[in-house]
């Protein structure tokens, strides 16, 4: 079956940071895990890159939008590169694949009636590209970064979001599953209740965009060109569109819930397109406590991180570490103490003494499944597909300890002949199915163990103890201790 996952596109003002990290591991882990089961994945992910905070940045840089974002975006190709993100495209809202579709698409919101000329006036925050109501301000400022707003009064087009609101409504309460998680759900639908007003979708004095069609002299919101990534990039409506649409899940940071769950399925409506299946939005990283802010000085670079203590600890930290949709907290501190338990004395350990038995081993390695009992292959879909990354990872890791006990029960060194043999067949079987298992959550080390046991790539369906046919050849620790 076609599985259609994405991330927001990042806003390129500036360098990616682990927030954006974050959201993107977490897409390709599900990607990863929906190859696993054989199905035909499109992973999306991309870059945001009109609107007026990008015009500043780049006139304050001394250089033109165009030349500032492209300098931003290798930025954000390259730490994909690095944390060995799988994604199958790269969107550019610049590119003329998607200044097409969103030509297209807002002519047809043009053609169904559902776009008039007025003018708006509002409170609006330049970093956040986005108007509040004088009820949404906070002591004044913006509700969402805190910072400054400016009234606003100027010409623009709007579009009737207020007409959808009863459509919404009974969308959300027939599709359950659509607004994730629940908390969160209950949030969307109680302002969305509380009813919804027309939005202003273009801007009459911002240059970098996309020209609103029919009238030059504004260019298309940031935000709507912005959320039509997601089928731009599908070749709407042609391409790949018809296979890989509605989209499995959208996975989201919590701040930009609002645009995803309402007024994007609100603007398919209008086009008469499905909306997606899921939006899922997660929590944010606070470090050592505190907020994230370059202002502060705090912000993360996920390719320092990655670097010094190595990409698939980061992937497995940022999974084990934060309970999707929850917020979390980052320190250097908590990220090795994960390494030097968990990846070093649990997994690494198990595959080390394991392969040093089997060196020992000179016959064939056959036995019978002592070890399978442990594995809960149920409970670590089940928590996947219910999106319960880090519950999945508890699981698996439930089983490497139970693979460690088996060998200290088993005093598997002390034993001979069969005895032997069969221990060390549950111990081989066991690290070729905790490969599979650890796979979407760091390949690389899911790579070794394989090459280590001297096996073929296999799916999930192989995660089932049965004939080992490996060649093995020991190799190096897996990982090894480090110091915050």
């Amino acid at each position: 079956m076609p599985y259609y996952i994405t991330t927001p596109i990042y806003y390129v003002n500036d360098k990616p940071h682990i927030g954006h990290a974050y959201t993107t591991i977490v897409a390709d882990v599900i990607a990863r895990w929906q190859r696993l089961k054989n199905e035909e994945v499109f992973f999306l992910t991309g870059t945001d890159e009109h609107g007026e905070k990008i015009e500043k940045a780049a006139f304050a840089a001394g250089t033109t939008p165009a030349v500032f974002v492209d300098s931003i975006v290798g930025k954000y190709t390259e730490l994909w590169k690095i944390l060995d993100i799988s994604n199958d495209d790269f969107i550019r809202t610049t590119e003329e694949r998607h200044i097409a579709v969103v030509k297209s698409f807002v002519k047809q919101l043009i053609k169904g009636g559902d776009i008039y000329k007025g003018e708006y006036e509002g409170w609006y925050c330049t970093p956040d590209e986005t108007f509040f109501t004088k009820l949404q301000l906070v002591d004044g400022k913006c509700p969402e970064c805190g910072r400054p707003v400016k009234r606003l009064k100027e010409e623009s087009y709007f579009f009737r979001l207020s007409k959808y609101q009863g459509a919404l409504l009974r969308f959300y309460e027939n599709n359950a599953g659509f607004l994730a998680p629940e908390f969160r759900a209950r949030e969307i639908t109680n302002r969305v209740r509380n009813g919804l007003n027309d939005i202003s979708i273009t801007r009459k004095n911002v240059g970098w965009g996309i020209p609103f069609p029919g009238d030059e002299s504004h260019t298309i919101y940031v935000w709507v060109d912005a959320l039509l990534n997601y089928i731009s990039a599908l070749g709407w409506p042609d391409g790949i569109f018809a296979r890989f649409w509605p989209a499995n899940v959208h996975m989201v940071g919590k701040e930009i819930n609002w645009f995803h769950s309402v007024i994007w399925p609100a603007m398919l409506f209008s086009a008469g397109i499905e909306p997606p299946k899921k939006v899922f939005a997660h929590g944010w990283w606070t470090v050592e406590g505190k907020k994230m802010s370059k202002s502060v000085g705090n912000a993360i670079d996920p390719k320092v991180i990655a670097e010094r203590y190595g990409r698939d600890s980061l992937r497995y930290f940022m999974i084990r570490e934060m309970p999707l949709g929850d917020d979390g907290d980052f320190s250097e501190k908590a990220l090795a103490a994960r390494i030097n338990g968990e990846l070093v004395d649990d997994l690494g350990n198990l595959v080390y003494r394991a392969l040093t038995l089997a060196e020992r081993f000179g016959g064939s390695i056959s036995g019978t499944a002592e070890l399978e009992k442990s594995l809960d292959l149920e409970g670590i879909m089940k928590c996947i597909e219910g999106l319960d990354l880090s519950g999945a990872l508890e699981k698996v890791w439930s089983f490497i300890r139970a693979s460690n006990r088996y060998i200290n029960e088993k005093e598997a060194w002390k034993l001979s002949g069969e005895d032997f043999g069969n221990a060390l067949y549950n111990l081989v079987e066991a690290l070729r199915v905790i490969s599979i298992l650890i796979k979407p959550f760091m390949p690389g080390t899911s790579e070794s163990i394989r090459k280590q046991l001297g096996i073929q790539a296999e799916g999930l369906d192989a995660c089932r103890f049965k004939e080992f046919k490996g060649r093995i050849v020991k190799g190096p620790y897996l990982f090894e201790k480090v110091k915050a």
